[in-house]
């Protein structure tokens, strides 16, 4: 079950990041964020209503609430290191974040048997090479890697986090609905001081409405995504569910791949394939 859960998060987050990344073309980063976040907590909200999720509040929650704020700081900082550039540098270590969760299940006394910790190494491994490592080029900026670092501790922070939320399904969902609020609040806040200093909020034509189901999408596909990590963790090794949750930047190459024809270079389908004998490791291990 945890690499049923683990795998499902893979691909939830990969076709989120694949649909967030399309959308940023015609409309500011933070507003994508935002917006889908907000849907999200809408349908989380129905959620926590419908199922009679606030029996389940507890000190658990505060985890939650770290999330929620860790998370657009983390975001952020991955934007801004893209736009700094090259994203052949800086996708690839933003994965260091699976170095988070692998730590706090070592320190919490996991101990991953030898053929998972092969499958670790390779699917790691994988995962850095399916991002495209710019292996030459111009020099990187040190404020890039800076912001990519803070970055993959944010992602890192949240899997943890996020693990420890809850304990049952309803519980869960109202958790998650405090981690939206919290992202919500968060990136609208970070949004209204960038309308203040001049930054467009939205394009010129305003918010293009057939945009709506698609930021929908993957506001909603982001917060499965959480939802099927914290149940891969609750099932299983946190080191084992958080290296397969890691593999969703091959999800996303192979959807630009097959969606937008886009080529992959030959290190980043020999990335794919030693992320999927990793996988297979990890599940049999």
């Amino acid at each position: 079950m945890t690499a049923l859960f683990a795998l499902a998060t893979s691909l939830l987050w990969g076709l989120a990041d694949f649909g967030g990344g399309l959308l940023t073309r015609r409309m500011p980063a933070l507003t994508v964020v935002v917006v889908s976040q907000t849907i999200a907590a809408a349908v989380l909200g129905a959620l926590v209503v419908a199922t009679g999720g606030w029996s389940e509040a507890g000190p658990r929650l505060w985890f939650a609430l770290a999330a929620g704020l860790v998370g657009p700081v983390a975001l952020l900082s991955f934007y801004q290191a893209l736009a700094l550039g090259p994203m052949g540098v800086v996708s690839p270590l933003a994965t260091l974040s699976v170095a988070v969760p692998i730590g706090v299940g070592l320190v919490l006394g996991e101990r991953p048997g030898l053929l998972q910790a092969a499958g670790i190494a390779v699917a790691v491994l994988g995962v850095v090479l399916a991002g495209g490592p710019q292996l030459r080029g111009a020099p990187v900026q040190r404020q890039a890697i800076l912001l990519t670092l803070v970055a993959a501790l944010g992602f890192g922070t949240v899997f943890a986090l996020i693990a420890e939320a809850s304990t049952t399904v309803t519980g869960l969902f109202l958790a998650l609905f405090v981690q939206r609020l919290a992202n919500v609040v968060t990136g609208g806040a970070a949004l209204y001081i960038g309308m203040r200093r001049g930054a467009a909020a939205l394009p010129d034509e305003g918010l293009p409405w057939r945009s709506v189901p698609a930021l929908a999408f993957v506001g909603l596909a982001d917060v499965a995504a959480n939802g099927t990590y914290a149940l891969a963790a609750q099932h299983g090794p946190v080191t084992v569910a958080a290296v397969l949750a890691s593999l969703y930047p091959v999800v996303t190459a192979l959807a630009a791949r097959g969606l937008l024809s886009e080529r992959l270079r030959p290190v980043q389908a020999a990335g794919a394939g030693l992320a999927l004998v990793g996988s297979v490791l990890l599940a049999t291990g």
